[in-house]
């Protein structure tokens, strides 16, 4: 079957001679022209070497001979591949819920001790004294130094996120849009220690110095501003490690705004300034509602990576379970607890500390639920 003809098929008869077209043949031989790029194909000019794809559709006889085995083996081999790359996937699939469950459960049996022993007024008890006799936990501290500091840190890097995509979507200079692109992209690859070793040594001085005696002054007597942002200044506090979380969660929020300011149809924008509308307006009107579904994707990335942060938020947060009202006071998160403590705890004590990891689990996982649900709402009312 290693044949392969030049032209027209041959008759397999070689006493037979030379024929005049028959329609298949011409059509066969329509088909070798545009693929040569020959006008004209003479029935003469047919030498048998093999079988080609137009040769098998006319000869018909040899595809009967050959083809049904020929089928039947490579049907075989697709439906091999096809079931062994459906259950490949489908394994991948089921082994994300095998691991999410065996993180809740696990989660669940180191945290029975302490759930057993303290019940729902482990939610609200604030002190924290694993070596009293017996031992006193309370998450209070921690779930409030893990919200304040999440908001906080929100607060700061979503307008700011926000207008660095917008400037560098609708504003920045072409020559300058890389080297904004690159600098936002090195801060989300720069390791969360090394975070917490700057704000440590850097960024926590500083603000105790300079920022945090000025916002003192300037809100001094002020009624619940002035109690906010009390004194004394301090290296080691919820604003500081709020500042670190925001610079850190501000690639996330940056990047995918980014993306989604993108796909926006640049017929919209250009009717908008067609009309009159200025580039805020534009940004307003256009560019925002178009694309809110993706920027509260992207802010909700932000959060759920605020929530669980921990060794930078470990190194300049304090780690006080005290609530304090002031900002400017030392405090901690759920993961800076569970960062500084469970090396050395036992017992109820480390119990307690798993207890606190999976409210950590669920309140991420509210979070993210409750994003969810606002986004479904968003395409459900961008739909009617």
């Amino acid at each position: 079957m290693q044949r392969f003809f030049s032209g027209a098929p041959q008759s397999r008869d070689p006493s037979v001679a030379k024929q005049e077209w028959t329609p298949e043949q011409q059509r066969t031989a329509s088909a070798l022209r545009r693929i040569r790029g020959t006008r004209r194909i003479e029935p003469d000019q047919v030498e048998v070497q093999g079988i080609g794809v137009a040769e098998m559709a006319v000869e018909s006889d040899v595809m009967d001979a050959a083809g049904p085995y020929d089928r039947a083996k490579a049907l075989s081999a697709f439906k091999l591949g096809d079931v062994t790359f459906y259950w490949i996937t489908r394994a991948c699939a089921i082994s994300v819920l095998l691991i999410l469950g065996g993180i809740i459960l696990s989660l669940i049996v180191g945290a029975w001790p302490a759930i057993r022993e303290y019940g729902a007024a482990f939610l609200w008890t604030q002190r924290w004294a694993p070596s009293a006799d017996p031992p006193v936990l309370g998450a209070l501290g921690p779930i409030y130094g893990t919200l304040i500091t999440s908001v906080i840190a929100m607060m700061i890097a979503i307008p700011v996120g926000l207008g660095i995509a917008i400037f560098l979507t609708e504003i920045c200079p072409i020559w300058l849009r890389r080297p904004i692109g690159l600098a936002v992209e090195l801060l989300a690859g720069i390791p969360s220690i090394i975070y917490g070793m700057w704000g440590f040594f850097v960024l926590g001085p500083f603000l105790a110095n300079t920022f945090q005696p000025f916002m003192i002054s300037v809100f001094d007597g002020v009624p619940v501003l002035g109690t906010i942002f009390a004194g004394p200044p301090s290296y080691l506090s919820l604003f500081n490690a709020a500042l670190i979380l925001a610079i850190m969660v501000l690639p996330f929020i940056t990047a995918i705004s980014v993306d989604v300011f993108k796909t926006v149809p640049p017929v919209l924008k250009e009717a908008a300034y067609g009309v009159g509308c200025t580039t805020w307006e534009v940004v307003r009107n256009v560019v925002i509602p178009y694309t809110r579904v993706g920027v509260i994707g992207g802010i909700m990335l932000a959060l759920g990576r605020a929530l669980g942060e921990t060794m930078a938020v470990t190194f300049i947060i304090g780690n006080s379970f005290k609530i304090q009202s002031s900002i400017f006071a030392p405090g901690t998160t759920i993961s800076a607890a569970i960062a500084s403590e469970f090396a050395e705890s036992d017992g109820l004590h480390q119990s307690g500390l798993i207890l606190l990891g999976l409210l950590l689990f669920v309140l991420t996982f509210f979070v993210l639920a409750a994003a969810r649900l606002m986004l479904m709402r968003l395409e459900k009312k961008a739909g009617n």
